[in-house]
């Protein structure tokens, strides 16, 4: 995610053919190849559950991977303790490229969730690719006496701690843009709902039993556009295509604020700089793909093209220096 609002501040499948892309353009040389390649299948760990909206953009991303890379590309769903122990079996794995980590805002939060993590996600781990980010919408239920934003605030402010608002899980994406949201707004308070997922979080916004929910947009989206929620903002820079009647924050009153959460490929620190590169390629490729961007607008991700391991070991650095503080200031804990 990413946001610049003080005191906290931030900037803001059609299958390839088999062998499209071969190794010697992905950067490495038929020299190198051989002995700086795995010679087994890679495995792409999520720290996430299968079938969820960060499990189907990897396995997305990993069809096509397979095509572009030697070796086949295999998504592998590690959950539990959050995203601990998925994230771990990559810092704890093989440096030759064979396993690599899928992964979200998560990472940037482990730190200061987990007192105790048994890794660094900034030593022990290269960016590879920055993949996309997905905007948040405020949701509210339709009684609520609220129809603009500033209306929204108004209410809070006027009734401080009063109200509740949902998410899909303790110290997720969704608990932590609404934090930095109620946060940039002037340090509104709510009282935080958690559930397992957005799947059980949204019907409880819908029958009025919790008034609101800032959730993923594709998570959200479905119901703003079919009425049974009102939506009061998106997190974008800019009006999104995908909701252009939704106004943003900024342009509601919060100049600047702008947050995602996002998803990125990452290995093990120490991988050989000619792995990474081919990562790297390997995942531009497929997210320069239209059918794949076409796939991934559909998931309400914006795609980030060409990025490469220096811009999105930067955008982690960047992103950890946001939610580490504010984790620590809004005492959130794992559970």
């Amino acid at each position: 995610m990413s946001v610049s609002a003080p005191p906290i501040r931030r900037r803001g499948l059609i299958a390839l053919s088999a062998g499209a892309l071969a190794a010697p353009a992905l950067g490495l040389r038929p020299a190198s190849a051989q002995a700086a390649w795995p010679t087994q299948p890679v495995r792409m760990v999520v720290p996430f559950a299968a079938g969820g909206p960060t499990d189907v953009p990897a396995r997305l991303l990993a069809e096509q991977m397979s095509n572009a890379l030697p070796q086949r590309v295999i998504v592998e769903n590690r959950t539990g303790s959050g995203v601990v122990i998925g994230t771990d079996l990559v810092a704890k794995g093989p440096q030759d490229g064979s396993t690599v980590l899928y992964t979200t805002v998560a990472h940037a939060v482990t730190r200061a969730l987990f007192p105790r993590l048994p890794f660094d996600p900034v030593a022990d781990f290269q960016p590879v690719a920055l993949v996309g980010q997905v905007p948040l919408v405020l949701l509210v239920n339709n009684n609520f006496p609220a129809r603009t934003f500033p209306e929204f605030v108004q209410q809070l402010r006027a009734n401080p701690g009063r109200f509740d608002y949902a998410s899909s899980g303790n110290g997720g994406a969704v608990h932590l843009g609404t934090e930095l949201l109620l946060h940039a707004a002037g340090g509104l308070r709510a009282n935080h709902i958690p559930f397992r997922g957005s799947s059980q979080a949204i019907p409880e916004v819908i029958a009025g039993r919790i008034p609101m929910i800032f959730d993923i947009a594709a998570s959200a989206l479905p119901y703003a556009r079919s009425g049974e929620l009102r939506a009061l903002g998106i997190s974008t820079k800019e009006r999104s295509s995908l909701a252009p009647n939704i106004p943003t924050f900024q342009e509601q009153g919060l100049p600047g604020f702008e947050t995602y959460t996002w998803h990125m490929v990452l290995v093990r620190s120490g991988t050989l700089a000619p792995v990474v590169e081919a990562i790297n390629r390997a995942v531009n490729a497929a997210v320069n793909l239209p059918a794949v961007q076409e796939r991934l607008t559909g998931l309400a991700m914006q795609v980030v093209r060409d990025s490469t391991p220096a811009s999105a070991a930067e955008y982690l650095r960047s992103e950890i220096a946001v939610w580490e503080p504010l984790v620590r200031a809004a005492n959130i804990r794992a559970e």
